[in-house]
């Protein structure tokens, strides 16, 4: 048990003991100390400072000296695995002495392994002091990659200053070593959670980077272990932010020895490759987005409806940079194959199609969101694998890459005779849709936690909102006017049956569809469609339950009764025998002086 406050510490002793009557425990006084400023605990040294190396573990290794057989290896290695929690970059500097552990390569101590080890002993001289948390305080995370390892860092900051909490690293093995390099952010982010599961529980998480990790966790068409990363990540408290200043000279090292090759996205420029293709067979579009580091989105677009060629090049346009907005890139250069495009786009050519017009139109409001857009034309020859992608999506592969988006465009952007809805009822997507692409949780949300749970099971595609589901594909949301029309069609449009709420509201489910009260709105239809009303079958159950009466006939019950005594009458009578049917209510009375058994006898 350690405390920092001594107010805590004698608070705590009390119930310390009370836990050890009432189980029945006992401790040994030889292994006990009290009010201990420092002390060893599994492995570690506790100070009033933070958790620090042991030094007799920092000397075994100080005092090594450089291997010269595989065995020497090992001894290194094992001894640098009690001390991972404070070395920085530990999987990325053992990656060459990992190469001699291999069975096929003969031993050799390279200048690499010599210089690497060099930086290890350099550290472990005077290794970082590791803060212990606080609860209530969020944890700030940095991640980095590099082409074999991961590496990150949890601080948390005291007085305007960053403190180092945990160092975690993790050697890429086989195919994570060709993930692209957001996927390996991603991996980063999801082995950092998966290692410090304690804290992401218990804490708030703010990851600081300069990637759009974000944006690219909340797109169900890239690869798909993103979705099941996303999801897992879905359960904490995670927050982003730009990476900023750094406060700690020791982390400003760790950080500027792991990021060398990380950029601003606002500073880095993002090249579009777009190709249109229409044929007998259908239209599609191929989207390549790309930097100058390797990263790459690559999408193939379907469309439903017929388009022209230069209708299918503005559409391919259009999308990517949507798709560019979605992922907040501001600085972009558009290669295309379509001089007629590019040459309108630019102003040299004058749009006199109005179709094209409108489409012009659309590109010029989005290119207003890009600080820095350029757009050229380029041989096909130059544009080949945009222009497999659209002829992919004119065919539509059965075979799915896992790395490749295969969506489908239902309607055009540009359709000359259109009616907007000026509609200004709420929309139950809207909380949803703002949080997905601001990640700010709109004001009136009262359970934050509980939001962001919900959150988690929605999506965005272009413009659209969709939800995911466990066994079956994305299901478009519907606000209350489309939800409404959705309902009279399944149920009594050309293919309506007019079947029941349950079955009517699993159509809609099967057909893709969703909005919250899904069920009640089904089960409200079928009520008050007056065909079901009026040809349902006949339904012979009682409007309630039917109540057990006696069968009666007249004469056939008497109730009898004696009254009396009166004041005498003339006779000295002063009873009265009265007799009265229970079904005609016919009475019989007759005066008597005394009750005998023999007048009760005559009387009846």
């Amino acid at each position: 048990m350690t405390r920092f406050a001594e107010a805590n510490y004698v608070k705590d002793l009390p119930e310390i003991f009370q836990q050890l009557l009432k189980y029945n425990m006992k401790l040994n006084p030889d292994k006990c100390a009290f009010g201990v400023q420092s002390g060893k605990f599994l492995g570690f040294i506790l100070t009033c400072r933070g958790i620090e190396a042991n030094l007799e573990k920092c000397r075994a290794v100080l005092n090594m000296r450089s291997p010269k057989t595989v065995k020497e290896i090992h001894q290194l290695t094992g001894r640098l695995a009690a001390l991972a929690r404070f070395l920085p970059r530990i999987a990325h500097r053992s990656h060459h002495f990992f190469k001699n552990l291999r069975k096929q390569q003969e031993f050799h101590w390279t200048e690499e392994c010599e210089k690497a080890f060099t930086e290890l002993k350099a550290i472990l001289s005077a290794p970082p002091i590791l803060q212990t948390p606080e609860v209530g305080k969020p944890f700030y995370l940095y991640l980095s990659i590099t082409d074999h390892a991961i590496s990150f860092v949890l601080v948390t900051e005291a007085e305007k200053q960053q403190h180092s909490v945990y160092f975690v690293s993790k050697s890429l093995q086989n195919a994570e070593i060709c993930y692209p390099k957001l996927e390996k952010l991603a991996l980063a982010l999801v082995t950092t959670a998966r290692r410090l599961r304690h804290y992401f529980q218990s804490h708030t998480i703010v990851v600081r980077i300069e990637q759009l990790l974000r944006q690219i966790l909340t797109k169900p068409e890239l690869a798909r272990r993103l979705i099941k990363w996303s999801i897992e990540l879905s359960e904490y408290d995670i927050q982003y932010q730009s990476r900023g200043a750094i406060k700690s000279q020791a982390l400003a090292d760790f950080i500027a020895e792991l990021t060398a090759e990380e950029q601003d996205p606002k500073n880095n420029t993002w090249t579009l490759y777009v190709d249109g293709a229409s044929n007998s067979k259908g239209s599609g579009a191929g989207i390549l987005l790309e930097d100058k580091h390797g990263a790459q989105f690559e999408q193939s677009l379907q469309f439903t409806f017929h388009a022209s060629n230069n209708q299918a090049e503005y559409e391919t346009l259009i999308a990517g940079l949507r798709l560019a907005q979605t992922m907040g890139i501001t600085y972009l250069n558009v290669k295309c194959d379509s001089l007629l495009v590019v040459q309108q786009v630019t102003g040299i050519f004058q749009v006199k199609d109005p179709l094209l017009e409108k489409y012009n139109v659309i590109v010029s409001n989005l290119v207003k969101n890009v600080q820095k857009f350029n757009i050229s034309h380029i041989p096909r020859e130059q544009n080949d694998r945009a222009d497999i992608f659209s002829k992919l999506a004119t065919i539509r592969s059965q075979t799915t890459p896992s790395i490749l988006s295969q969506l489908t465009l239902e309607e055009p952007s540009v359709i000359l005779t259109s009616i907007s809805s000026i509609s200004q009822e709420d929309d139950w997507r809207s909380p949803f849709i703002t949080y997905l692409q601001t990640g700010n949780i709109p004001s009136n949300v009262q359970n934050q936690r509980k939001f962001k749970r919900r959150a988690s099971f929605y999506t965005m595609l272009e413009a659209d909102l969709y939800k995911r589901g466990f066994t079956r594909p994305l299901l478009r949301c519907l606000n209350t006017a489309e939800a409404k029309l959705t309902i009279d069609e399944v149920h009594k449009g050309v293919c309506g049956t007019h079947i029941g709420g349950r079955s009517l509201a699993a159509k809609i489910l099967r057909v893709g569809y969703y909005w919250p009260t899904l069920q009640q709105d089904c089960m409200n239809k079928v009520k008050h469609c007056d065909h079901c009303q009026r040809h349902a079958p006949i339904i012979h159950t009682p409007a309630e339950q039917l109540h057990a009466s006696d069968i009666c006939w007249p004469f056939n019950k008497w109730g009898l009764d004696i009254l009396g005594p009166f004041p005498p009458a003339p006779g000295q009578v002063k009873f009265l025998i009265v007799a009265i049917d229970y079904f005609t209510k016919w009475i019989e009375a007759t005066p008597l002086a005394k009750i005998t058994s023999e007048k009760m006898i005559s009387f009846v």
